[in-house]
């Protein structure tokens, strides 16, 4: 039976609406792990080092397309529920175009900058050579990497969350099968790494492109349309949570590795990128929920049921609890075997990455509420409070818990930081779900 934003939603219900968008990022995560395994153990623990010191440069640049994708689903969702479908099909329609022009724009600047970035991030010599060159293949795709993250939750939007997950598996296989032909077989390098991902992308990007072009049975198309300056603005502001998310995460990371560089050199910045990979699955799982559910919350807010709100809030402050619990405990017992399928070729290396990795793991207790909450303030189309919950989280505490742990903690200050900083954000995040709610009656 088909699900509509206008069911009424049981835990039953809510997950099986939620799952394909689940599935989706936790597959879009996975794909970009493959990379790290088959460089690490194809190629060699320096370019390893190269793709997770550059890799937070690449995602910075495709953050517009997170913005616009989250931003815009939230405004074309309220539309669709005050019943002005052409007028969601118009903004829908823009924002697309705008993204991939965006996207033409942020490669270009990409192909000037990429080496002077990577020798400010302090790769010199073979390192710099393999971030350069990794880079400039990736950015050939970059145009379809944002639409890629548009659609992610334009397809969600439209009731199509399944269609979106066939398209991420597809991609997601695109890039596992090429990375095996271009590296294990063709010996490519990171050449190959790179041109797999690429691939994906242009799937990822390409595919929702060719379905909304053509007659479909989705709740939105292509259409005849102009620019909503009002429309983008608000939705670029409504997004501006999940760039702040994105955009905070990649320069964070790029701290990580500074400080990762000072403290313990090439091996330190290897184990923060098993780390990573790790963290991008667990987290994936957190924002595909996020993202399942927040057209669900728009349409509410839109449609003015109240009761409807407050049973989504409800239950999705239950879902991402325990799974944030469950997800810590899981991480905790595969310290070891995940660590040892990227660096068990090097004993000190797997050594620093599993007790890192077992300090990081106690963050996913409660990542996912404050996930979510940003997630939740997007949909109500509040990106103001969105905003701060993200730029607090991602930017903010995150800064302040890398620059001052490692002082008194040394590495192990750096491992923690994560789980300090997600403290400290659950309390603003309790205290906007208590402020706001007088505005919004979610409780």
């Amino acid at each position: 039976m088909k699900i509509t934003f206008s069911d009424h939603f049981n835990y039953s219900k809510l997950l099986r609406f939620v799952l394909p968008s689940v599935v989706m990022m936790v597959f879009t995560s996975i794909y970009g792990v493959v990379d790290g395994l088959f460089v690490s153990n194809y190629v060699g623990k320096t370019p390893f080092a190269a793709v997770n010191l550059i890799m937070p440069v690449l995602m910075l640049l495709g953050t517009v397309g997170f913005m616009i994708g989250t931003g815009g689903s939230a405004v074309i969702a309220k539309t669709l529920g005050e019943g002005n479908k052409t007028k969601a099909n118009q903004y829908f329609s823009m924002l697309v175009y705008a993204s991939a022009i965006l996207g033409v724009i942020f490669a270009i600047l990409g192909f000037v900058f990429i080496r002077p970035i990577s020798i400010a991030l302090g790769a010199h010599g073979e390192m710099l050579d393999n971030c350069v060159l990794y880079s400039e293949i990736i950015l050939i795709a970059l145009p379809a990497f944002v639409l890629q993250n548009v659609f992610q939750s334009f397809l969600v939007t439209a009731e199509k969350p399944q269609l979106g997950l066939i398209i991420t598996v597809s991609a997601g296989i695109t890039n596992i099968v090429f990375d095996y032909l271009f590296i294990a077989v063709f010996k490519m390098g990171i050449s190959g790494a790179a041109a797999a991902t690429a691939l994906s992308q242009v799937v990822g990007g390409g595919a929702p492109v060719i379905y909304f072009m053509s007659k479909n049975t989705s709740g939105l198309k292509f259409t005849k349309t102009k620019f909503f300056g009002k429309i983008f603005l608000k939705s670029c502001t409504n997004g501006s949570s999940e760039l702040l998310t994105t955009v905070s995460m990649s320069l964070v990371n790029i701290l990580y590795n500074f400080r990762l560089m000072e403290i313990s050199g090439e091996n330190g910045i290897a184990a923060y990128g098993v780390i990573m990979y790790v963290n991008f699955i667990f987290a994936s799982m957190f924002i595909g929920y996020s993202i399942g559910s927040a057209p669900l919350v728009s349409y509410n807010y839109g449609s003015g049921n109240k009761h409807e709100l407050k049973n989504l809030f409800k239950k999705s402050i239950v879902i991402v609890s325990i799974s944030g619990t469950s997800l810590s405990v899981l991480a905790l017992f595969l310290s070891k075997t995940l660590s040892g399928l990227f660096v068990g070729y090097d004993k000190d290396l797997f050594d620093m990455t599993v007790h890192g990795f077992k300090l990081y793991s106690l963050s996913f207790f409660i990542m996912g509420i404050n996930i979510f909450a940003s997630a939740f303030f997007t949909a109500l189309n509040n990106g103001l409070i969105s905003g701060i919950i993200s730029f607090m989280r991602t930017l903010v505490f995150q800064v302040a818990v890398v620059i001052i742990l490692p002082l008194f903690l040394g590495i192990d200050g750096i491992w923690s930081a994560v789980f300090a900083a997600e403290l400290l954000e659950l309390v603003l995040t309790v205290y906007f779900f208590i402020s706001q709610n007088k505005n919004y009656k979610y409780v």
